[in-house]
């Protein structure tokens, strides 16, 4: 049966093993034990004999006598492709998957030296850790810092017991819809006092915000930064252009963070 020449080592096992032939020969040539090939691969001789015909009819292979075999250059070109596949999957493996998932950044609440057994709680949006495992959730550090410094941790046990934050959004008008000038600045206010942060998402925001005589700790509030605030525990007062407010809300409805959509326009 034909083979797509172009099929991927890591979704074909027949691409696989044509992989591995290749290598084998090129490892061995010009003068190529089939048996040896099979044994290292874990197939018979036989299917390494047919798979190596296929590889001839191919172009792949050449055989200038018996028990010879060469790759040639069409070979050596499809086996750099399908090693780039490969290289480039191993890579996001390590960085992307692994990467992610083994070490998160803690911030050090005292002294602690790699290796350390650490407690892990959520203050202020910000993970911390603890000398110890007084704490319902624990890690191990693999770094080691001062009081106050940025610490990797990893090997966690239990679950984070923290309360998620809120967003209260107040949606801002457009200039030409009178913007700034059209919310109240006192109602702005009032709402910033039961918040840990304020974040703004278009000029027509940050100006209502400093009409308000408020200082947004979030200028460019991006959907992903907002909700990343309330995931941490914060409550967040969220001023925002009246076209960007959707955008927002269907961040925070894919987070399951709660959220109140205020009107302060006067």
């Amino acid at each position: 049966m034909a083979e797509n020449a172009d099929e991927g080592v890591l979704r074909s096992k027949r691409a696989a093993t044509r992989y591995q032939i290749l290598v084998g020969i090129a490892e061995r040539q010009p003068a190529v034990s089939q048996r040896e090939i099979a044994d290292d691969i874990g197939i018979t001789a036989q299917a390494v004999s047919d798979y190596l015909q296929g590889l001839i009819e191919e172009g792949y292979v050449r055989s200038p006598g018996r028990g010879r075999y060469e790759v040639t250059k069409e070979g050596v070109d499809w086996l750099i492709g399908r090693t780039d596949e490969l290289r480039e999957f191993v890579t996001h493996v390590s960085e992307d998957v692994i990467g992610q998932v083994e070490i998160e950044t803690a911030i050090a609440t005292a002294e602690i030296d790699e290796g350390d057994a650490v407690s892990l709680s959520m203050r202020d949006g910000v993970l911390r850790a603890t000398p110890g495992t007084a704490g319902s959730t624990t890690a191990v550090a693999v770094t080691g810092t001062e009081a106050g410094g940025d610490v990797g941790v990893t090997d966690f046990e239990g679950v984070l017991d923290y309360e998620l934050g809120r967003v209260t959004a107040v949606s801002i008008p457009r200039v030409q819809d009178g913007g700034s000038r059209a919310v109240a600045s006192a109602t702005i206010r009032d709402h910033a006092a039961d918040c840990d942060l304020v974040a703004t998402a278009g000029t027509e925001a940050l100006v209502a915000a400093r009409d308000a005589d408020l200082v947004p700790d979030v200028r460019f509030g991006t959907p992903q930064a907002v909700s990343e605030a309330a995931v941490r525990g914060l409550d967040v007062l969220l001023l925002v252009v009246a076209d960007e407010l959707s955008t927002h809300l269907d961040r925070l409805r894919e987070h399951n963070v709660n959220y109140e959509v205020v009107d302060i326009v006067e």
